[in-house]
């Protein structure tokens, strides 16, 4: 599907806040759709199944808000967090993943984004989100507002934390990939890497995640990959 920008609507409409959609699924973006457009402040000024869409509609759609998952094609959505605050400074970004929030989350407010939400949290908590963020404060779970804090204040109890949250962003894409399944061609061709520079981040994620040989990390991470359901299209 053809991503698409939704014509101007009338001076009523103007005034609700405008939300670019993007996700690679057409069903979760028309229950996302059906859900904002219902609301008096907000309605869906345009819909992207990946990246690469949602910035050919970032000048015709003008929105206020991008809700975006972080898991498409063509694009780690960390990459895509970043390059959107690149064009657009100013432009609020919530995240909305399947993915476990004390994973990502994180990682994602690092690159820019103002909030995150997991899918499962429901239709009236993500308009709390988007409220939220649109007033230009952060959103994130009480759950994880408390880890972060936690983390701030140097409480965070021993042994929390997982080996994988040490990882940088670009290892831990490297990381996601191995676990999908891609060759080392592969993740330098997704990533814009040189081959040599993906064996340099191999090296690293073995010695990080303590695994003493390319087998065991691949293991390991098509393992995390199975539980944290990130896997490919």
């Amino acid at each position: 599907m053809k991503a698409r920008a939704k014509p101007s609507a009338p001076d009523p409409s103007a005034q609700r806040k405008g939300i670019l959609l993007v996700d690679d699924h057409p069903f979760m973006r028309a229950g996302l759709a059906h859900l904002i457009d219902r609301q008096p402040d907000m309605r869906v000024c345009g819909e992207a199944g990946n990246p690469a869409e949602a910035f050919h509609l970032l000048k015709s759609a003008r929105p206020d808000l991008v809700l975006t998952d972080l898991t498409m094609p063509g694009r780690s959505g960390l990459e895509f967090i970043k390059d959107l605050l690149s064009a657009e400074p100013r432009l609020p970004i919530l995240v909305i993943s399947m993915h476990d929030e004390a994973v990502f989350a994180e990682r994602a407010l690092r690159a820019g984004a103002r909030g995150y939400i997991m899918k499962e949290a429901g239709g009236e908590n993500l308009l709390t989100a988007l409220r939220q963020v649109l007033r230009g404060e952060v959103y994130v779970s009480p759950r994880m507002s408390s880890r972060i804090l936690a983390g701030l204040s140097g409480s965070r109890p021993r042994g929390s934390s997982s080996p994988i949250e040490n990882l940088t962003d670009r290892e831990f894409e490297v990381f996601q990939l191995i676990g999908q399944g891609k060759s080392t061609r592969d993740i330098a061709t997704q990533l814009n890497l040189s081959p040599k520079t993906v064996d340099v981040h191999r090296s690293h994620l073995k010695e990080k995640l303590d695994l003493k040989d390319v087998t065991a990390l691949i293991r390991y991470a098509v393992r995390w990959v199975e539980t944290q359901g990130t896997g490919g299209e």
